[in-house]
């Protein structure tokens, strides 16, 4: 394998990728190993400043009077938005001033977060849409049957969201014990006896 002068790879590399070049590269050039050592911050501060410059550079394109402080009535409405989130069978999640585009059939709605403590709520309204949609085929009511199956594939997805959050609650991480047999000793290590 041939590489190019290592003074040509400096400039290509890019900072993120270079430890793992480093020591790819000191096999092949390890009299010009000197040049690959780290030309920018640590990778701890990378990000944070990177993302500090993003946000001092989007500020200074955005309206000034964005970075107000708000109003009373402002703060007021804000806070009210998140109290009326609050629903029978867990919160909705949509965006501050944002309209509920199901016209509060939070069933069938991807932004309700079920509460798990409402399961036997949820498992009842399943069992009510099932029984509505066997009482719409009774009668021939296609266009409710259409609507009551949308409704239940929410209400079979919120069920679902449900049971596999207590399926992760409920889950343990066995981490293992270390091996300390006797104090100051690990296992596999004797103490020294004099």
């Amino acid at each position: 394998m041939s590489l190019p002068p290592a003074r040509t790879l400096n400039g290509l590399l890019d900072p993120l990728l270079q430890p793992p070049v480093i020591c790819a590269l000191s096999a092949y050039a390890p009299q010009s190993f000197g040049q690959f050592q780290y030309p920018t911050p640590p990778l701890a501060t990378y990000p944070t400043e990177a993302h500090r410059g993003f946000i001092a550079r989007r500020t200074a394109t955005r309206p000034s009077d964005e970075y107000r402080t708000p109003t009373e009535e402002e703060w007021d409405a804000f806070l009210a938005h998140f109290e009326k989130r609050k629903v029978s069978i867990g919160t909705c999640a949509r965006a501050f001033s944002s309209p509920c585009v199901h016209e509060h059939a939070c069933i069938r709605c991807s932004l309700l977060r079920p509460d798990p403590a409402q399961r036997g709520r949820l498992e009842e309204i399943r069992d009510n849409l099932v029984a509505r949609i066997a009482e719409a085929e009774h009668e021939g009511w296609l266009g409710e049957i259409e609507g009551l199956r949308v409704s239940l594939a929410g209400a079979e997805d919120k069920l679902a969201q449900v049971y596999a959050l207590a399926e992760r609650k409920s889950a343990t991480v066995q981490l293992g014990m270390p091996g300390f047999s006797r104090s100051g000793e690990t296992a596999g290590t004797p103490i020294p006896t004099s």
